[in-house]
């Protein structure tokens, strides 16, 4: 079985048509997490220490009920065909963040106002990949 991934390298994915003007939290429903609450938490609370894949399938997991034992079939299951990946999310093309992925493919989040933020998408050692644009050019 050919096994798919979501995962960059000396990356960073930036929206440059995201309408947001700083790193925004994203808002969590009252009966339920969002994919970007949860992606965001996951990422956020935990720089460098999860891949891309690893949060993706985490949320699935979440959001689909998978006790831990189920997580090895199901994780070879998820990854057998394509998945979106952060160029997709709404972290970066609504919530103004960045996903900045290291030699190892872990991954961390920068807001779009900060210091950091700027100067990983200028650094020439990274490949810098545009968020996937929304229909209407600019996400709301």
């Amino acid at each position: 079985m050919k096994v798919h991934t979501t995962n960059y390298t000396d990356t960073f994915i930036i929206a440059d048509d995201c309408a947001a003007t700083s790193g925004e939290v994203p808002p969590i429903k009252t009966d339920a997490k969002t994919v970007a609450s949860l992606q965001f938490e996951m990422v956020k609370n935990n720089p460098y220490k999860y891949t891309s894949d690893d949060v993706f399938f985490q949320v699935y997991a979440e959001r689909n009920g998978l006790v831990e034992a189920e997580f090895k079939a199901e994780r070879e299951k998820f990854f057998s065909k394509g998945q979106p990946c952060f160029r997709t999310s709404p972290l970066t093309k609504r919530y103004g963040w960045g996903v900045h992925s290291d030699k190892n493919g872990k991954i961390a989040v920068y807001g779009c106002q900060i210091a950091e933020y700027a100067a990983l998408a200028k650094n020439k050692d990274l490949i810098c990949v545009k968020a996937m644009k929304s229909a209407s050019g600019l996400v709301k």
